[in-house]
């Protein structure tokens, strides 16, 4: 039932928190009765005025697929821009004039302006290009599983740290053209920004990555190699591409490009570990490996929510209406457990999609769909099978609940996962 139905106003109707520590906690089945009381809510973000929440897996399909759906607030016809994504940046300590950089990417973007930005790197995101990095992926998590006892104390380490972390930030930055020496502070500053901290640390944070990201380009300028930015920069002039588009491009694939998959990875090996039939079902089936990743992203995924849209029209989702420049955010980790969707949502069957053609929307959906989906899958399936192949008696080195994760709505994460690379001497 709508709220005009209900008699009250949009205004002082209940909003629905999405800081509540709940939700947070568990945003996969906490939100389950929002999504079986009604079909959207309205809920608030610190910093940004309510918007409408979407928790059920074919509203956000449709919203994320609908024309007249938008990400860019800027674009709505005659609409205050009232739930600008960098208002929540600037809620939580951005520096002012830093947002233009968030905007410049290609998460921001729509219609012409995302098709032209998103077509300069879509190559470099392609599944044949991606499949042509899997010998070096694997070198880089052979490597890192080398130096994974020297890390242990007492045999065990955590597996956040000395593994999921460096092995995508390893890849994106050799694939954009980040020095070695660099990129520890590259990680460190993606880190931050992800992390859910607030005031000068992300600020700080966020400023260097963009000075980084600027002394980069000009490198590569003088330099050019065999890299991303390099092609970027010899293809700008035909394209249009302005040096705050190219430096906001850099810094959003940085970040999106390695930090949700540092997280998928984690999430994955701490369910794996808590489920042990499917994982002997995976040990014993390599092939396995693509559908498992596709259903642990889905299971356990780190993307809690997308970015919001903005209705260019009065337009209504399933039965509920929108108006023109109202925000819809949509609930990517209650959506991807939505019975109406998937069969016994609440269970973890790694070869759900051999039989299924049930669809996570993990990475999104239409035209925003994440640009390194393939990439990300590439990695977590590398990862695994290496994890699983050299360290065979891998288990928990703490109860489950006792797992510490991050504080930030947007991304469901571990802090740390401290694992036992072998069984302790009795």
């Amino acid at each position: 039932m709508t709220a005009q139905e209900h008699g009250t106003s949009r205004t002082d109707e209940e909003l629905l928190d999405l800081a509540d520590q709940e939700l947070v906690d568990d945003p996969f089945t906490a939100y389950a009765p929002v999504r079986e009381r009604e079909q959207m809510v309205r809920g608030r973000v610190q910093g940004v005025a309510p918007m409408w929440v979407a928790t059920r897996h074919d509203d956000i399909r449709t919203i994320m697929s609908d024309p007249r759906f938008t990400i860019d607030a800027v674009t709505v016809p005659g609409a205050p821009v009232a739930h600008r994504t960098e208002q929540t940046w600037q809620a939580r300590g951005m520096y002012a004039g830093y947002e233009k950089y968030l905007r410049a990417g290609i998460f921001d973007a729509d219609g012409a302006d995302h098709r032209r930005i998103r077509g300069l790197v879509t190559a470099a995101f392609s599944p044949a290009r991606v499949a042509a990095l899997r010998p070096r992926i694997e070198s880089i998590a052979d490597e890192l599983l080398d130096r994974l006892p020297g890390h242990a104390e007492d045999g065990v380490v955590d597996l956040v740290e000395h593994f999921a972390r460096p092995l995508p930030i390893t890849v994106i930055c050799e694939l954009i053209g980040v020095p070695e020496a660099d990129r520890d502070r590259w990680r460190a500053r993606s880190a931050v920004l992800a992390a859910g901290v607030c005031g000068d640390e992300l600020g700080a944070a966020l400023a260097g990555m963009v000075e980084d990201a600027q002394a980069l380009v000009d490198h590569h300028a003088a330099h050019p190699g065999n890299d991303l930015v390099s092609e970027l920069l010899a293809s700008r002039h035909h394209d249009a591409l302005s040096t705050d588009e190219l430096v906001g491009l850099i810094t959003n694939l940085v970040v999106a490009g390695h930090i949700t998959t540092v997280n998928l990875i984690a999430n994955s090996t701490a369910v794996l570990l808590t489920h042990p039939d499917q994982l002997a079902l995976l040990r014993e089936d390599a092939a396995l490996m693509p559908h498992a990743v596709n259903e642990l992203m889905r299971y356990c995924g780190p993307v809690v929510r997308a970015l919001p849209r903005y209705a260019t029209c009065d337009a209504t989702v399933g039965s509920t209406p929108v108006r023109t420049g109202e925000a819809v955010l949509p609930i990517v980790s209650a959506a991807n457990r939505d019975p109406a969707a998937f069969t016994d949502p609440d269970r973890l069957d790694l070869g759900r999609t051999r039989h299924s053609r049930e669809s996570h929307i993990g990475f999104g959906h239409g035209a925003h769909r994440c640009l390194g989906a393939h990439l990300a899958q590439e990695e977590t399936a590398v990862a695994l099978t290496a994890l699983l192949d050299r360290v065979p008696d891998l288990q928990l080195a703490t109860a489950p609940e006792h797992l510490q994760r991050g504080t930030n709505p947007v991304n469901w994460h571990l802090k740390a996962l401290p694992v036992r690379l072998r069984p302790p001497v009795s």
